[in-house]
Order: C-alpha cells, then structure tokens, then sequence
C-alpha cells in the first residue's frame, strides 16, 4: 500500500507487477509481512478508483493510526477470489510467448503488456514489426498454460509481413 488518506482509515493501494486493481467489496486480503500485533486479514469493506491506485476501506481499520501500520505492505489475495479472465493479465505468464493470429498466423512474441482503463495491450514483435494487440476476451481463443496463444484479430489491425 502507498499511502494513508481521509479521516476513516482508508488506504491506497497500487497494483503491483503491472496487474489492474482487483480489490472489491467483500474481498479478504492477507497482510504481508504481517505485524506482530494487529491484523493479520482483512476485509474491503469499500473501493473506489483514484488517480493513483485504489481508495480502500477495510473493517476494523478506522483511523489513520490504523491505516499507517498499512503503509508499505502487501496485499495478497486467495486465487479464488482472482476474476476469470486474470490470466489475460498475468505479466509473468505473458511475457516471452508467441501470439498466433488464426487467419494470418504468427503476430509476433509479447514483449511488454500496458494497463489501460479500458483494458490491456499486449506488445508483440516478431516479422510483422510491432502489433499492439488489445486484450479483449472475444478476441483471446486460447491461452493454455504453455504454447502460442490464439487470437482472432479484427482485419486491418496486423501489418502485411
């Protein structure tokens, strides 16, 4: 977590190796490394966006004392309360592999993957030059645990190689 703010304890929290912000309502999170008095787990009890990370609430924390004891930890989060589609995002099992167009073929190798609002671009480069694919779920056929992964890209979007 970044930084403390308001009045009620809230925290926010920045989303680390290049992941959306995923923390919601309801949400248990483990402290790491954990402090010796205090809380271990936590509960959201309310988030909204920021210009800079999310503005979190959690129960029990209702002051900035509380909050402080926050500041520079990390939040960890159980695979199952993970949304479906995490692996679309998930940098360290991204980066390095090969993305296969099912009409054209190779698109090129993902080299970098930017976070946007709306949603993510994978950075591909191969024999094309550089592909700026959107990850958007339509377009994803595939993304096995190893191997190219399959997209059906829209025409137009892929430079004549």
């Amino acid at each position: 977590m970044e930084k403390t703010h308001g009045r009620r304890g809230e925290v926010v929290t920045v989303p680390v190796h290049g992941l959306p912000a995923y923390l919601s309502v309801g949400m248990e999170v483990q402290v790491v490394p954990p402090n010796l008095r205090g809380p271990r787990t936590l509960v959201v009890t309310s988030c909204d966006q920021g210009k800079t990370g999310q503005l979190v609430a959690f129960r029990g924390i209702l002051n900035i004392a509380d909050a402080s004891e926050l500041v520079g930890k990390t939040l960890l989060v159980s695979k199952d309360c993970l949304p479906e589609d995490f692996p679309l995002h998930d940098r360290e099992r991204l980066l390095g592999r090969t993305v296969v167009d099912v009409a054209a073929g190779e698109v090129g190798v993902i080299e970098e993957v930017l976070v946007s609002p709306a949603h993510d671009v994978w950075v591909c480069r191969g024999a094309r030059g550089e592909t700026l694919v959107p990850v958007i779920a339509d377009m994803v056929v595939s993304l096995a645990e190893e191997g190219p992964i399959e997209v059906a890209l829209p025409e137009g979007l892929l430079e004549e190689g």
